[in-house]
């Protein structure tokens, strides 16, 4: 009884991690496109469906925007592409061409009362809770569309919103039973855990030098440039009062405190004159910038640094990584004063020493040498479980049930999650750090209540809607090929 309810347990791993599948992203914004060249307006045709260059770039200047909210404003074409953003546009249509392909050899179609009726219920085309039409031309205006564009993809939404619905399938009593069987498991079981703590590493010189022969490819130096710098200091530029205040008179936007309120004169002036040294000091800056590319002026100092060191800020390493040997990078702004970089040699990383590296292979041995050993001591454990000290709980579910000491509530969550969706009934489980070595002494059905069998009911409906729309996808991609009229679309 125990096994066979063991076994069916991972049933249990579809309410932990069930998701849904995201088709369509709707709403454009006129921010990116992505100017691919097509064929007589088309970048590809799926089935008897073409996608139009118009689509694309809808689609993509809609993700386009999303993205560059996530990365703060950031994002440009270069990143965009190293992100793969025009693949994933063009899956999207890809994959609702696929879905439209289908519908009209099903005959399903969206009428245009359905369609005014969708474009009505917008509400960012209302004013007072009703459709203004004001507002929805002045939207297609701002987004340099054509309203029969805008409304031939809403209809193209709603044709695979309405074609997906098809594979609603409510749940049936038997599939009901059965997750609802696993959910409700509860288990009395013993364990015992195993800690880094019991395991004795003994920090052997020999065995580090070897473990390091055997990863040393693992343990580089850093990447070093010889730089010549020559610094510009703006301490100084001389500044008066009258000047400093209409500075911060025109620039009081940029000076703000933690909440993001504004800040005063006397609250922003130190920064106010730091700014204002270093936009006096410019000027010199690029002289000195010259004169240094011409050879009139020596460098203040020649230095080797290694990627990243905080002598130079970010700003400077990114613009470093771009350069070659032999080139000057024009006068950026470090501190208080601004330095200009001439890069006269970079060195690659190279293989440590072994004195180099040995504090790190050694924490690395130890961290290895402890994992392999405690993997062994709870394989010793689990053969004579028998024989160890133990601790022994009441009956537990995912829902119920106290902190398996010495585990936290967050450990004792994730082992419970690995116990459920395993049909072992003893094992070993391994958590963070730590080895459970467990038995299961009994098992029980728990009745459900009313509002735990209404979320079975949703788990089992979102299971069969992503389960059918996953295959039917799979069938679709047979039966309507892709034919793609320019690189750059798919992986």
């Amino acid at each position: 009884m125990i096994s066979w309810m063991q076994k069916h347990n991972k049933y249990l791993v579809w309410t932990i991690w069930i998701a849904t599948i995201a088709f369509i992203g709707a709403g454009f914004v006129g921010w990116g496109s992505y100017d691919l060249g097509s064929k007589a307006g088309n970048v590809a045709k799926v089935g008897n469906v073409e996608i139009k260059q118009s689509q694309l770039n809808m689609i993509y200047s809609n993700l386009y925007a999303n993205v560059n909210q996530q990365l703060q404003g950031k994002l440009d074409e270069k990143k965009a592409k190293e992100l793969g953003l025009p693949q994933r546009a063009f899956s999207v249509l890809a994959t609702e061409a696929k879905l439209l392909n289908f519908a009209k050899d099903a005959g399903i179609v969206i009428s245009d009362a359905e369609l005014v009726k969708k474009l009505e219920s917008i509400k960012g085309f209302q004013k007072d809770g009703k459709f203004n039409k004001e507002i929805y031309t002045a939207y297609l205006k701002s987004q340099r569309l054509k309203a029969k564009d805008f409304e031939a993809t809403l209809k193209n939404e709603m044709l695979v919103e309405k074609t997906l619905a098809l594979l609603d399938i409510p749940a049936l009593p038997l599939e009901i039973d059965a997750v609802g069987a696993a959910i409700n498991v509860a288990d009395k079981i013993s364990y015992k855990v195993l800690t880094q703590a019991d395991v004795n590493y003994d920090a052997n010189e020999t065995e580090i030098k070897k473990y390091w022969e055997n990863n040393k490819e693992n343990y580089l130096t850093r990447k070093k440039y010889d730089l010549s710098l020559v610094w510009t200091p703006s301490s100084d530029a001389n500044i008066t009062d009258e000047e400093l205040k209409a500075y911060y008179d025109e620039n009081s936007f940029n000076y703000t405190d933690a909440k993001g309120k504004q800040s005063s004169f006397e609250e922003a002036k130190a920064l106010v004159t730091k700014d204002l040294k270093l936009k006096k000091t410019k000027k010199a800056a690029q002289k000195a910038y010259i004169a240094f590319k011409k050879g009139s002026l020596k460098p203040t100092e020649q230095i080797t640094l290694p990627v990243g060191d905080l002598k130079l800020n970010k700003e400077v390493w990114d613009e470093i990584a771009t350069k070659s040997t032999g080139e000057i990078l024009k006068p950026k702004i470090v501190g208080e004063q601004y330095v200009t970089v001439k890069i006269n040699a970079i060195k690659k990383p190279q293989v440590m020493t072994f004195e180099e590296a040995k504090e790190k292979v050694t924490q690395a041995h130890k961290q290895q040498t402890i994992k392999e050993t405690l993997v062994k001591l709870s394989e010793t454990t689990e053969k004579h479980f028998n024989e160890q000290n133990v601790s022994t709980t009441d009956f537990i579910t995912l829902e119920k049930f106290d902190n398996l000491k010495p585990l936290n509530s967050q450990e004792s969550l994730q082992f419970l999650r690995k116990l459920f969706t395993s049909n072992k009934e003893k094992g070993i489980i391994s958590v963070s750090d730590k080895m459970i070595v467990y038995n299961i002494n009994a098992q029980k059905l728990l009745p459900a209540d009313e509002n735990q069998t209404d979320i079975v009911k949703q788990t089992v409906n979102q299971i069969k809607k992503k389960t059918f729309e996953s295959n039917f996808l799979k069938i679709l991609d047979k039966k309507y090929p892709t034919e793609v009229y320019m690189r750059g679309l798919t992986n």
